[in-house]
C-alpha cells in the first residue's frame, strides 16, 4: 500500500479493480480506492480541498480538483485518522493516480499541502 508522509500528514492508498461495474469490451474500467489520512502533527487540521492527477495507460491525464473528499471536509485532531472510499473510471485496464490535499491548521488558519502518493490501478483483465 503506497504511503507518503508530508508536513506531518501520513496518507496511504489501496486500490481495487471493480469487475462488476466495468465493461472491458467498451474500454470502461472501474476502480475503487481507500484513502487513509492520519494527523501526526501537534495541531488540529482540516482537509479543505483535493487535487488529483489521473493517468490512463493510453497517456490521457485528467486533473480533478474540488472541495473536500466525498462531500466532507474532515477535521483531524492529533493522532486521529480519517478513512474514505471513492472510485475512478478509466478508459484503459491500467493507470495511476496521485495528488494532494490542501489542509488548514485550525488554530492559526495556516494552509499547507499533504501529498497523496502515486498508486496503481490494474484490472484483472491484464492478468490473462
Amino acid at each position: 500500500m503506497p504511503t507518503q508522509l508530508t508536513n506531518g500528514i501520513r496518507i496511504s492508498v489501496r486500490s481495487r479493480y471493480e469487475a462488476d461495474y466495468s465493461r472491458p469490451s467498451s474500454n470502461q474500467y472501474v476502480f475503487s480506492y481507500r484513502v487513509r489520512i492520519e494527523n501526526m502533527r501537534q495541531e488540529t487540521v482540516q482537509l479543505l480541498r483535493r487535487h488529483w492527477f489521473i493517468t490512463s495507460a493510453t497517456g490521457e491525464v485528467r486533473e480533478v480538483e474540488g472541495e473536500g473528499v466525498i462531500g466532507q471536509q474532515p477535521i483531524l485532531h492529533t493522532g486521529e485518522v480519517h478513512i474514505y472510499d471513492s472510485w475512478c473510471p478509466l478508459p484503459s485496464p491500467i493507470g495511476t493516480m496521485h495528488g494532494s490535499f490542501q489542509m488548514k491548521i485550525l488554530e492559526t488558519e495556516t494552509l499547507f499541502e499533504a501529498e497523496v502518493p502515486r498508486f496503481s490501478m490494474e484490472s484483472t483483465v491484464m492478468l490473462n
